[in-house]
């Protein structure tokens, strides 16, 4: 199923700028209505009219700042309602390269609140409905889901939470009709570095993709069937092999015996 080429409405949050407006554009670009959420209303009409105008599909602007109560119930009731979404795109999110002897705990609740709290509710009021009618959820997650050691714990967390409930939603939906796809961009050039406090020119410039090559590979990923999409790995063998090993374990990790290295009496 290639949501690219379905018609319905497709909700991004964080649409104002970066990945988000990136989505936004290509699915304008496809045919499909839009319904953008983001903080800055006036990014988000700004884009809205530039889309309207370039392609004459519906796009909708939903001003909510997903960390606010209120403003994630609103998003939740459109995603509720509205019979014509087919596909949510969990986009919106904050990074801070900050540790956990530095930082503020409130700081890392408002993170943890915009990076897993808002996208599992959001995906959990979406499924009900998509799975009715057929559709999608595709969720932005991070390498950094894959190697904690190189950042902030807190973050990488926040995204191994997205990778690991993207996958196991996708044994639950997909079933049911309803495709699900976690993108894991490495370091992209948007305005999440600025919000982090950091700057993608203090990397080499060969490891930072531009988010237009980000969006269009994780567009590919999708409609090729992926459920795990990594647009800079080269060779996808082997996160295979990394994940035919984790799926190789599952039978092994819960038994009625301790493993043998901790028995007492049989390593005295």
């Amino acid at each position: 199923m290639s949501i690219t080429k379905m018609s319905g409405t497709v909700l991004i949050t964080g649409a104002s700028t970066g990945i988000g407006a990136t989505y936004a554009d290509r699915y304008a670009r496809r045919g499909n209505n839009l319904i953008l959420v983001a903080r800055n209303v006036a990014k988000l009409d700004a884009l809205a009219e530039r889309l309207r105008a370039a392609t004459g599909v519906k796009v909708d602007v939903l001003q909510a700042d997903l960390t606010d109560k209120a403003d994630l119930a609103k998003v939740e009731a459109r995603l509720r309602d509205d019979d014509s979404i087919i596909a949510l795109v969990n986009n919106a999110g904050a990074a801070t390269g900050v540790s956990i002897l530095n930082g503020d705990p409130d700081a890392f609740d408002r993170l943890i609140q915009l990076n897993v709290v808002a996208p599992t509710r959001l995906a959990a009021v979406a499924a009900p409905g998509l799975a009715a009618r057929g559709g999608a959820i595709i969720n932005i997650a991070s390498v950094l889901a894959l190697a904690p050691e190189m950042f902030s714990g807190v973050y990488s967390g926040t995204k191994a939470f997205i990778l690991n409930f993207s996958q196991s939603l996708a044994n639950e939906l997909e079933p049911k009709g309803v495709r699900v796809q976690a993108v894991l961009p490495g370091a992209t050039r948007t305005e999440i570095w600025e919000t982090a406090g950091t700057s993608a020119d203090d990397l080499p410039a060969e490891m930072v993709m531009g988010v237009d090559e980000l969006v269009d590979a994780a567009l590919l990923g999708f409609d090729r069937g992926e459920t795990v999409t990594i647009p800079p790995l080269e060779e996808i063998d082997e996160f295979d092999a990394l994940t035919a090993t984790r799926l190789g374990l599952a039978t092994k990790l819960s038994r009625n015996r301790a493993a043998s290295r901790y028995r007492v009496e049989e390593t005295a």
